[in-house]
């Protein structure tokens, strides 16, 4: 979709000043343009929106200078990114006239509707809509009517709103769906040259039981000087998703696949997510790899990075791996032991040099055929899924590592790394103290004492009571990790150099990384002066997902603890605060607010 410009009576000149931020619109209708790293913002009047809408990135003329740390007022010129493309609402029709009337707490603009895009919808259809495009001299944008909602499904009605709330399409436009299933999965002879052959070498994926989307593997084989090669298997994304293709700009605007209780919304089409690039048995893959050369003592020898091809021999479940390691017994139980014991202790050496063990609980549903929750599991992080995560974390380390060391013109080259920042004391005391209360001491002489003393106080407050509020109160003590070019480490993990390698089918950093480590490879660097705005917005796109996986979860709980209205269950208090408190039920981990006016029959109820 091209960029909605507007035509502005007002003269640029050498002294305009033009701004790039967010546009946030409040209640009252006015618009806001927060720009990053400003101290203030610009103001912009409903009639200065141009043709932008609530969240979308703009560029916006300051009209208006005022003194310093007062607000400057401004006009929007220019729609540089999109927040939002679909939107759900109501049809009008009156004879072959159709417009989209958004229901929206933000001021949303009708969409004129032609005849041929009704696409089934009629007067009165709870629709959802996407824009299609919005001329310089059209009043008013043009759209297209992508779903009709159904009234006698509310929990599907639901789950669809908060993921266009997010900001993530219901569905992909058909000139993406055309460029996916044009692509061929066949191993071309030509691209069997340039791939090291690993299909001869005993590999496997292990996943939940109801994944799609397999975009990892492992293989290992014994080498003759004893150790062993375990190679760290990828989906090559970017192999069929080709830089500023269709294909990569509707990746890029998603950034992310989000996943619902009910469902996935991908940020790839099923025919690539689900066919091509998913790492499925007995199938012939193209990968992007990891492979080192490992002691039986866990000590890597060497290590090389580049593109392969597999044939996985077998998809496990994390249930099937876990009873290979309970048991010591099953299918390839040789092989997946070892790697068990191979990861167990890179796990135990990423906590000594100061990775902190959160673990935070989270929920999974048992779903009818139409939705409906049936029950509640809590899903538990055992040796099988840490097998997958210590090599994942591995892989990810090992080409971070390598991109570090490539220089342009004796500078580090623009790259999304993951960090994670070091805790703030402002967060870091409160906890501490709150911590104490409980016996709990904290050691914050430095990182590495912070971290350790973490672990323990984790360690120790297993099974008890208090354990689930200090989890909570001491993840909330930690910065939010985010893609940046500025590398400064990853705390959480210990790790001076870490990125996103290993999800190319979910996450859209990963696919840059691929193709950056490809650059590299083939000394063909080409330098994105962009990279820290891709990084921006893959963060936000997280946030986003993190927002409307969260939301999925509380509805289905709420719709799940309808059932039992009346009934009393035992409930841990999750947070205070001046109007009430917040339980959470031991058994569902549902979270509900107690309020104060409920509290009455009390003696007393104080807000220390």
């Amino acid at each position: 979709m091209s960029k909605s410009k507007i035509e502005t009576k007002h003269k640029k000149s050498s002294q305009t000043k033009i701004l790039k931020g967010r546009l946030d619109i409040s209640r009252s209708g006015m618009g806001f343009v927060i720009v990053e790293g400003s101290e203030t913002d610009v103001m912009v009047k409903p009639h200065n929106f141009g043709k932008a809408f609530h969240g979308d990135t703009v560029r916006v003329q300051v009209d208006k200078e005022t003194g310093a740390g007062k607000r400057s007022e401004g006009i929007v010129i220019d729609v540089a990114e999109r927040k939002q493309t679909e939107f759900i609402g109501t049809l009008e029709v009156n004879k072959n006239v159709a417009f989209f009337i958004a229901a929206s707490e933000k001021p949303v603009p009708d969409f004129y509707i032609a005849t041929e895009k009704l696409n089934g919808a009629v007067d009165g259809s709870r629709v959802v809509a996407r824009l299609v495009r919005w001329d310089k001299n059209d009043k008013k944008p043009q759209g297209e009517i992508v779903n009709i909602l159904s009234a006698k499904n509310e929990s599907d009605m639901a789950m669809k709103e908060i993921l266009i709330d997010a900001g993530f399409p219901l569905s992909f436009e058909e000139a993406v769906l055309k460029e996916a299933n044009s692509l061929s999965p066949k191993i071309t002879r030509e691209e069997e040259k340039k791939r090291k052959d690993c299909r001869d070498i005993l590999t496997f994926t292990i996943d939940p039981a109801d994944a799609k989307d397999f975009d990892d593997a492992l293989s290992i084989r014994n080498l003759d000087n004893g150790n062993y090669e375990i190679g760290i298997h990828i989906a090559d994304v970017s192999h069929f998703v080709k830089t500023d293709s269709i294909l990569d700009k509707a990746a890029y605007a998603r950034a992310t696949s989000v996943y619902l209780p009910d469902r996935v919304n991908p940020m790839l089409p099923e025919k690539i997510s689900n066919e091509l690039c998913s790492l499925r048995p007995n199938e012939d893959k193209y990968t992007f790899s990891v492979i080192l050369q490992i002691t039986n003592r866990g000590e890597i020898k060497h290590k090389w990075i580049g593109r392969t091809l597999i044939h996985s021999n077998h998809r496990f479940t994390y249930e099937e791996v876990q009873e290979i390691i309970e048991t010591q017994d099953g299918l390839h139980d040789k092989p997946v032991l070892l790697l068990n014991g191979l990861a167990q202790g890179f796990r135990q050496e990423r906590f000594k040099n100061g990775a902190i063990n959160f673990s935070s609980q989270e929920v999974r549903f048992k779903l009818a055929e139409d939705g409906t929750p049936l029950g509640i599991v809590i899903k538990e992080s055992k040796e099988a899924h840490q097998l997958v995560e210590e090599f994942m974390l591995l892989a990810n380390r090992t080409v971070a590592e390598y991109v570090s060391k490539i220089k342009s013109n004796k500078e580090p080259i623009p790259f999304p790394y993951r960090i994670h920042d070091t805790p703030s004391e402002e967060k870091l005391l409160p906890f501490a103290a709150f911590a104490r209360k409980f016996g709990y001491t904290f050691d914050m002489k430095n990182e590495l004492e912070v971290a350790t003393s973490f672990n323990k106080l984790l360690k120790e407050v297993k099974g008890k009571p208090e354990q689930h509020v200090l989890e909570q109160l001491g993840i909330r003590t930690m910065a939010k990790a985010v893609y940046t070019s500025a590398n400064i480490g990853h705390y959480g993990l210990g790790f001076e150099n870490y990125c996103h390698f290993t999800s190319p089918i979910r996450r859209y950093p990963d696919v840059m990384v691929h193709r950056i480590v490809q650059e590299c490879l083939d000394k063909d660097l080409k330098i994105d002066k962009k990279m820290e705005e891709k990084c921006k917005h893959c963060s936000d796109r997280e946030r986003g997902a993190m927002e409307a996986e969260r939301a999925g979860n509380k509805y289905k709980q709420v719709e799940y603890m309808k059932q039992f209205l009346g009934e009393d269950f035992e409930a841990i208090i999750s947070g205070v605060s001046a109007f009430g408190f917040w339980a959470e039920t031991a058994e569902h981990k549902c979270e509900g607010l107690v309020s104060v006016r409920d509290l009455n029959e009390f003696d007393d109820f104080r807000l220390d």
